[in-house]
């Protein structure tokens, strides 16, 4: 009898190992394509002449959060939007790779509150990254980074880390000479991955982390979310962490933050400052997109310097529409209220979000744009000008 028990425990525990097995194969790459669909459509049709424009183009992305899934980015992927080899199928120069630490489930748009179930929490387990990110979110950002720098070792030079203006121009001048190479530059989304501790700002520059975004869905020990508990400004702490991002050469990423934290930002700082991933308040009426007033002061920020930009995002929750004739349109709306030389892309892709495209297929924004009237000196400040004024207002 004794044996028997003995047998069916055996089998039990087998099966529990091979269903503990399959479920780290595939509920990971389950609950992505479930997150980051691209809507089943026909090919977008590209004129000769857009055709010919998006191929001259400098194309830069100021936002996407594909660090955060298990996928190898030097791989034509099955699912999501982002990977090396789509990212030069579509013509993309530079793209930011933000890194998510802590996200609130359900991310909703007007109230989380920072104690509720962290969705990365689980995911750094089921995807098996190092037990140090599990209870550490400045481990989670140092393990994505360390992700970004293996796969441009690993990339035969199609991929490059920028960190500097001299990495930016070297990165244009093969681009230039014809060489198939795409720059990476990383973010954070959201600086609760300092975990309260200035030093980890330091540890986040040496990792290469050159985009800093004060917020992310909830409080923070900076200050207010957009979708926070309450519109409350920078903490002391917080205009600390803005002292040293100007101080330091960083970008500056106010998406996500309360508007409080924007105005307050805005009144201590004198640099381009960016709204990485975005719609347009006036063309979208969701609480996602700042009212067109603020989004004027933020690009009017640093003026000796170009001002900063607004990234446009890529997904129907701030677009209303998020076809290609969507988001064109509401690039032409923001160029209405915010001026050409102040708007960009911020696509989102790999954020959770659910698209009409993904980034091999960006030759069909630039034939909407042209569609939508846009002349080819606007779509070329779109598509990457601006991205590179702010950039090399910054980099050092």
């Amino acid at each position: 009898m004794v044996q028997v028990i003995g047998k069916w425990i055996g089998r039990l525990l087998w099966l529990l190992v091979i269903g503990v097995a399959l479920f780290l194969i595939f509920a990971p790459a389950y609950v992505e394509r479930s997150r980051n669909a691209v809507a089943p459509h026909d090919p977008y049709p590209v004129s000769d002449a857009a055709a010919a424009l998006h191929a001259r183009l400098t194309i830069g992305d100021w936002h996407a959060d594909s660090l955060l899934w298990n996928r190898d980015l030097n791989e034509r992927g099955t699912r999501g939007h982002v990977d090396i080899p789509r990212l030069l199928e579509g013509n993309v120069a530079l793209q930011v790779f933000t890194a998510v630490t802590k996200s609130p489930a359900g991310m909703n748009y007007h109230e989380n509150s920072a104690d509720s179930f962290d969705n990365i929490t689980a995911l750094a387990m089921g995807q098996l990254w190092p037990m140090r990110t599990w209870g550490s979110l400045s481990e989670r950002a140092l393990y994505q980074a360390e992700r970004l720098h293996g796969f441009a070792a690993a990339s035969d030079g199609r991929l490059r880390v920028v960190t500097t203006e001299a990495d930016l121009d070297a990165l244009l001048t093969a681009r230039a000479e014809g060489q198939t190479v795409v720059g990476g530059i990383l973010g954070i989304e959201g600086a609760h991955a300092l975990e309260g501790d200035m030093s980890n700002l330091d540890r986040l520059e040496a990792a290469g982390y050159r985009l800093i975004g004060l917020h992310h869905f909830f409080d923070n020990e900076l200050g207010g979310s957009l979708h926070g508990e309450a519109n409350a400004g920078l903490t002391d702490f917080g205009r600390a962490v803005v002292e040293q991002v100007v101080a330091r050469g960083m970008v500056l990423d106010l998406a996500h933050s309360s508007e409080q934290v924007a105005r307050d930002v805005v009144e201590m700082t004198d640099i381009p400052l960016v709204v990485s991933h975005t719609g347009l308040r006036s063309a979208c009426d969701v609480h996602r997109n700042f009212p067109d007033d603020l989004m004027a002061e933020i690009v009017a920020n640093g003026a000796d310097l170009g001002g900063g930009v607004i990234g446009i995002g890529y997904w129907a929750d701030v677009t209303c529409d998020d076809s290609p004739e969507g988001v064109a349109a509401v690039i032409m709306a923001a160029i209405e209220v915010v001026g050409e030389d102040h708007v960009s892309l911020g696509s989102d892709f790999d954020g959770s979000v659910a698209t009409a495209f993904d980034t091999s297929e960006l030759a069909a924004l630039t034939d909407a744009l042209l569609r939508a009237g846009a002349s080819e000196d606007q779509i070329a400040k779109v598509m990457g000008g601006n991205m590179l004024r702010v950039l090399r207002a910054r980099l050092n």
